[in-house]
Order: structure tokens, then sequence, then C-alpha cells
């Protein structure tokens, strides 16, 4: 069954560059980068301020939408970085979001 692309490549108009961070480190104890890739995507700003029971305020500037899996060699996005509009951001969140035959339909990164 083809399941219907919920953010299709027509919405997708933004440049990013996205570095994708995979688990543990290197010898010297750098990150190891799994992905960076120059994509497409549909940016939005959304930043807000939030109190949490440790009394910490978060904000969250922005959330980024890919059609499809943009790194299918990570069953998940832990961590890494984006360049937008001349910005770089930290992944806060990384989820895929997957259709019922467990492919994935998006990939949605929350950035700091």
């Amino acid at each position: 069954m083809k399941y219907p692309k919920l953010v299709p490549d027509r919405i997708c108009q933004t440049d990013i560059t996205v570095v994708i961070y995979g688990e543990g480190v290197s010898e010297t104890g750098s990150p190891i980068i799994v992905s960076n890739e120059e994509l497409k995507c549909n940016y939005q700003d959304n930043a807000y301020t939030k109190l949490t029971a440790e009394q910490k305020i978060i904000t969250l500037s922005g959330k980024a939408y890919f059609n499809g899996d943009i790194c299918p060699r990570q069953a998940i996005i832990s961590g890494g970085y984006v360049e937008v509009h001349g910005v770089k951001r930290t992944i806060y969140k990384g989820t895929k979001s997957r259709n019922p035959d467990g492919t994935v339909n998006f990939t949605v990164l929350e950035l700091n």
C-alpha cells in the first residue's frame, strides 16, 4: 500500500545543512559523525520558554520537517547540529514518524 506523504517535497524549500552524530565517541573523544548532508526542509520558527521542575528555562527555536528518512543508517537521531539561515543550532530531539508498515513517512528535528 502506498501511504500519502505528510511532508511533500514541494513544501520543503529551505536550505539546511544537517550533521548527525552516532552513538558513542571516537578515539579522540569527539562525536562520531554518521551523516553530513545539504538538504531541503520545511523550517518553522517557534521560540518559547518554559520553567521545568528543576527551575531550568528551555528555549526551543525551531523545527525542521523533512520528507522521508534523512538518516537511514541510524534507528534514532539523538544528537548533532544544523545550520539554517546562517545560524548553527543544536538538535534537541529527532523524531522519525512511521507508516503502519514501518517505513518512515517524515522526519522532524527539534532545535535549540
